[in-house]
């Protein structure tokens, strides 16, 4: 007999990491809710690929608006709160990828200000903990309820372009471990999964992404760059039942690449 579909809510879900898990739970007994950013010339390809998804007996919901917005949030969360307040939510999956991508020196509107730090910790860091505490106060999770984001091994190297991103990602960690520590009386597990240098759009954004990808092709044993499907995989084994014992950990999906 098949199992009841739980529900999954995914922040940056058309693209990338966040697609690539949208469609490995939905084939997995999941319905999805997604919040993305898309623009309106690109919406009739975003609108195909979420026709897959009910292609694979997924119920979805989803929303083009910014969920980094508090006021927009809120609403999300209420709108939320009225159509799955009596199954909640299992799953939430974090894949907001939204940063300034300058270099540290340069001409003043060039390179990296102060608030462009700020606004790619807000978007990539902080807004996890926004929505995990908001989700938490409305009662929104499902019993053992499960938190997953994405960061990368420039968490812990300096690559250039990338050091207002690199803060996002090592706040976006300390988050989790945070929220692994003080949610665990509500059920909630948490934990990152830091991919290898995976060929996204995101990846293409950044100056000399080329070489980034061949350095990647160098290191890994494997010779070949982590798939958005490769992370995929991971996300939804730490949806399982027998990934409940996982939480504030950051789990390295990347073939090997990271060892040398």
């Amino acid at each position: 007999m098949e199992k009841t579909r739980k529900w999954a809510l995914i922040l940056g879900g058309s693209s990338g990491l966040g697609w690539a898990t949208a469609c490995k739970l939905a084939k997995h007994n999941f319905n999805l809710v997604i919040i993305h950013r898309t623009r309106k010339s690109e919406m009739p390809g975003v609108e195909q690929k979420f026709g897959e998804l009910k292609s694979f007996g997924a119920e979805l919901i989803s929303f083009n608006k910014d969920a980094i917005n508090k006021e927009v949030r809120q609403t999300l969360i209420s709108e939320l709160k009225s159509n799955l307040k009596a199954t909640g939510i299992s799953v939430l999956v974090h894949s907001i990828a939204k940063g300034n991508l300058k270099p540290m020196l340069g001409d003043a509107n060039e390179s990296l200000a102060g608030m462009d730090f700020q606004i790619t910790i807000e978007a990539m860091g902080i807004s996890l903990y926004d929505w995990v505490k908001e989700l938490s106060i409305q009662g929104l999770f499902a019993k053992d309820a499960r938190v997953i984001s994405f960061t990368s091994e420039g968490n812990s190297k300096a690559w250039p372009y990338y050091a207002a991103v690199s803060a996002a990602k090592v706040t976006l960690e300390a988050i989790t471990r945070g929220i692994a520590l003080e949610f665990a009386p509500h059920g909630i597990k948490a934990n990152c999964i830091q991919a290898g240098v995976t060929d996204t759009k995101s990846l293409r954004y950044i100056p000399n992404s080329d070489l980034i990808i061949k350095e990647a092709l160098r290191r890994n044993p494997n010779r070949r760059l982590t798939t958005p499907e490769d992370v995929a995989n991971a996300a939804f084994l730490l949806t399982q039942d027998e990934a409940n014992w996982i939480t504030g950990t950051i789990i390295k999906v990347d073939g090997g690449e990271s060892l040398q």
